[in-house]
């Protein structure tokens, strides 16, 4: 079974017993976390389709690890030797998907 979710303003793919990678949830290693905005669940051969989400799915999940990414912004022009290099840091959640529910 597949769901499509909604959150922190993005919309992954889902599937059960994978895992995805989104923007950190402010829970612990471990606890359940719950999208309650699910757009789109596909099961065999049917699919229903939210307007905008779907009113009684469901996908529940647990954080396994939270992770940080290094990202480099480089600005440059060429022929006045203008170089600025900058950087900052993301925090993300890994979180496995376990049921969905519709």
């Amino acid at each position: 079974m597949i769901a499509v979710i909604e959150t922190s303003g993005r919309q992954y793919i889902v599937e059960e017993g994978k895992k995805i990678v989104l923007q950190r949830v402010k829970k612990r290693n471990g606890d359940a976390v719950v999208f309650d905005k699910v757009l789109l669940i596909s099961g065999t051969g049917a699919f229903e389709v939210g307007n905008p989400y779907l009113s009684k799915a469901s996908v529940t999940g647990k954080i396994v690890r939270d992770t940080k990414k290094k990202i480099t912004v480089w600005k440059f022009k060429s022929k006045v030797r203008y170089r600025k290099k900058k950087g900052y840091t993301n925090n993300y959640s890994e979180v496995l998907i376990e049921s969905i529910k519709h």
